[in-house]
């Protein structure tokens, strides 16, 4: 984000009327856009925020057919030939990213390069062998190696896997902008806050009409209930090191352990990545930076000068693979994409290469293993663990506050307080002023935490999350602000609000799995 700014749409101020609305200006919401344009659709893209200023901008830019569910795992869970397809697909999106850049002429940085797959020392290497035999039935390029070539650590054996990407990814939206304004298609900047048969009702007051809906939100807007319980949200942190000059080849890298690590070079920087836990449940969010840069100083050569650290957020489900197509619950003509399980530039790809086909009405071998409405009995062990996980979170409204009052609270820092029945979240800006709402999500009524990291409100049970000053959703599920502190959380979440500006923020504030999970 610093070396790209974002941009904006153009307001949103008058009803709209098309063939397909796009909720969402991430890589998924521009890519489905895009092909779908091309393929002579009328398209109208809807977006909070800047484009690509959800979790698109915050991924570290690995392009991967090596996925972050070992291969050998989807054969169990789903098949020999839902792994190949899954092979299949993501090398697919990769070479549609590519195809993109080419036609477009779009400067991103894209190159191809190896990826290689690790165990730490204290790990037996065998797993890396029944990958290997896994991947190769999936009919990717694979070969075992005894080194990584890095010269400043033995990382030990490692599974190379050819033909792998990275890119600039804002570089790479801008290009889509620019190509989908050539194209006639308009983005807009405006909240989402109900979807219903085709009409989009929005922050602005104005309608969007449409045949299809595709909800390319991350975690969908859409669905208050079935696919949130089929997938569960993490927190991934991410940091930027200089490095010193010849310190590392041009790869991507991965290890297998929980807690896991991803790293790459970008120019003169190595960014390293890992150390996840679920959104909102964390004790110290501070922790995981600290662990990756000790990680990183134990194994390469890294100069002084600024450290850089964000967090993104990873959709995983329950069952390794995404949730792509048509709406579980009355979707004929809605369609998601969500369950990135960490490859989200690969999965919003091949995402948007699945929904044109499905919108356009041809057939797509990749429709049953990614259908949204799938079950599968092998993933009910982490079905039940995930949910009971939510549940034990509906006793955070018995329990007192993190501080007494507010006259504790200090500046640039959150707290949950408790008011008699009521739970309120409240921020202190540096500038001494505090911000008070409601800290019940208005999606099913989770209470809130505070993410010190990102100074943001999470929600421990859906992983929505929340601005610190006017409380508007930065992630879904959730579509609409947090409540005033007066709300007792009875009232009907995810209710629009009434029209009302958002409260001024203080001068110079900033807006600024278990396994090998990584923000792709």
């Amino acid at each position: 984000m610093a070396t790209a700014p974002l941009e904006r749409g153009v307001p949103l101020e008058s009803n709209v009327r098309t063939d397909v609305a796009v909720v969402g200006a991430g890589i998924t919401g521009l890519t489905t856009a895009y092909l779908l344009a091309r393929s002579g659709r009328n398209v109208a893209v809807i977006e909070d925020g800047p484009i690509g200023g959800g979790e698109t901008s915050r991924t570290s830019g690995h392009l991967c057919s090596a996925l972050d569910e070992r291969y050998y795992m989807l054969e169990k869970m789903h098949g020999a030939q839902a792994a190949r397809i899954a092979a299949q697909s993501h090398a697919s999106a990769i070479h549609q990213i590519e195809r993109i850049i080419a036609d477009e002429q779009i400067d991103c940085d894209f190159a191809r390069v190896d990826g290689y797959l690790f165990v730490p020392p204290h790990e037996s290497p065998q797993q890396l062998r029944t990958e290997e035999a896994a991947a190769r039935r999936a009919g990717l390029e694979v070969e075992w190696v005894e080194r990584l070539p890095v010269a400043s650590y033995d990382f030990g054996p490692a599974l190379r896997f050819a033909n792998q990407g990275r890119f600039h990814v804002v570089r790479y939206l801008h290009g889509l902008t620019r190509a989908l304004a050539r194209l006639g298609v308009q983005v807009h900047d405006a909240r989402v806050e109900g979807i219903r048969q085709g009409r989009l009702d929005t922050s602005t007051g104005a309608k969007v009409e449409a045949r299809d809906v595709v909800v390319a939100t991350h975690s969908p807007v859409n669905d208050r209930v079935l696919v949130h319980t089929k997938q569960a949200a993490y927190r991934s942190y991410v940091l930027a090191l200089p490095l010193q000059p010849d310190a590392m080849p041009d790869i991507l890298m991965w290890d297998t352990p929980d807690p896991y690590h991803y790293a790459r070079r970008w120019r003169d920087w190595l960014i390293v990545g890992g150390e996840d836990h679920k959104t909102g449940q964390a004790d110290d969010f501070a922790a995981p930076f600290a662990r990756l840069e000790q990680w990183a100083r134990e194994r390469f050569r890294i100069a002084g000068g600024e450290v850089l650290r964000w967090s993104g957020q990873i959709m995983e489900p329950i069952d390794g693979l995404a949730f792509i197509g048509h709406n579980p619950v009355r979707g004929d003509h809605t369609y998601v994409v969500t369950g990135d399980s960490g490859n989200g530039l690969t999965h919003g790809t091949l995402g948007a290469m699945l929904l044109t086909d499905l919108i356009a009405g041809r057939s797509n071998a990749w429709k049953a293993v990614y259908d949204p409405a799938r079950k599968s009995l092998r993933a009910a062990a982490e079905f039940g663990r995930e949910n009971l996980n939510v549940a034990g979170h509906y006793f955070d409204w018995l329990k007192p506050g993190d501080l007494e009052s507010t006259r504790t609270l200090p500046r640039g820092q959150g707290a949950v307080l408790r008011r008699g029945l009521r739970k309120v979240a409240a921020y202190r800006a540096e500038d001494g002023a505090l911000f008070e709402h409601s800290a019940v999500c208005p999606h099913l009524g989770c209470v809130v935490a505070w993410n010190a990291a990102e100074r943001t409100w999470d929600c421990p049970c859906h992983g929505s999350r929340f601005d610190k000053y006017d409380g508007h959703p930065l992630n879904g599920p959730a579509v609409t602000p947090l409540g005033s502190p007066s709300d007792d959380g009875r009232s009907m979440p995810n209710r629009p609000p009434a029209r009302r500006r958002r409260p001024a923020v203080p001068s110079g504030a900033a807006t600024a799995r278990r396994s090998m999970r990584r923000p792709q």
